[in-house]
């Protein structure tokens, strides 16, 4: 008799494209994976509702598990209101706009975000001469590839929406893996995870061994 194996889609972070789960490994007898990439706005006022509604598009399976990390968290989040997903789960995310940071806060209210320098990441390869020392380089060249959705639109409205969130409950059948030294979404602002040690916000890059093993160990109950 064949297994029935569960499908995972993943939503990258913001501006990230699906490259950053290359070093999550999971069982293929038991898994099968499937990488979504960001989608671009309609318009600057496409609500990220009808954004969520249109990710969806891309899933082909039966109650699917739905992973995102960072803005592809709250992206996942909306996703599974317009499906019957087995499980989602949330990576270096926020599970609503109460975990988010008072800096975050101070930048929605004053609007600060409109003054956010796009062309950084839009522009990236003209920044990597200012790259002194091998670290910025390095780091540069990571940004090079793992930030490759570069369009503007994309960018302004993802940055709104993250600020704008306004979801107040947590939804149901939901995961939390955090790291505890994210410096974006700090730990003592999230309740009910589980904490990855010295996690940072990209740890899905460098901890993505302990990562793996949760994921499938929780959703390997489900079965």
């Amino acid at each position: 008799m064949k297994k029935t194996k569960i499908h995972i889609y993943f939503v990258p972070g913001l501006a990230a494209s699906s490259k950053i789960f290359e070093f999550l490994k999971f069982s293929e007898t038991d898994f099968e994976l499937h990488f979504l990439e960001w989608l671009i706005p309609l318009s600057e006022h496409e609500s990220i509702q009808d954004y969520a509604k249109r990710m969806t598009d891309s899933i082909t399976n039966s109650n699917p598990v739905i992973v995102g990390v960072s803005f592809g968290g709250i992206i996942a989040q909306e996703m599974s209101k317009h499906l019957n997903p087995k499980k989602v789960i949330i990576i270096s995310s926020v599970k609503t706009s109460n975990e988010l940071p008072k800096r975050l806060k101070i930048i929605q209210k004053t609007k600060a975000y409109k003054l956010f320098p796009t062309k950084v990441i839009t522009n990236i390869e003209e920044f990597t001469i200012y790259a002194f020392g091998k670290k910025a380089k390095t780091k540069v060249e990571l940004y090079k590839k793992y930030l490759s959705v570069r369009n503007s639109n994309y960018l302004n409205w993802a940055i709104y929406n993250v600020l704008h969130w306004n979801q107040t409950k947590p939804i149901e059948n939901l995961l939390h893996i955090h790291g505890t030294n994210d410096n974006i979404f700090p730990i003592k602002h999230i309740k009910n995870c589980v904490e990855i040690k010295n996690g940072t916000h990209v740890m899905i890059l460098n901890k993505a061994k302990i990562i793996s093993k949760i994921i499938a160990d929780s959703l390997l109950l489900l079965k």
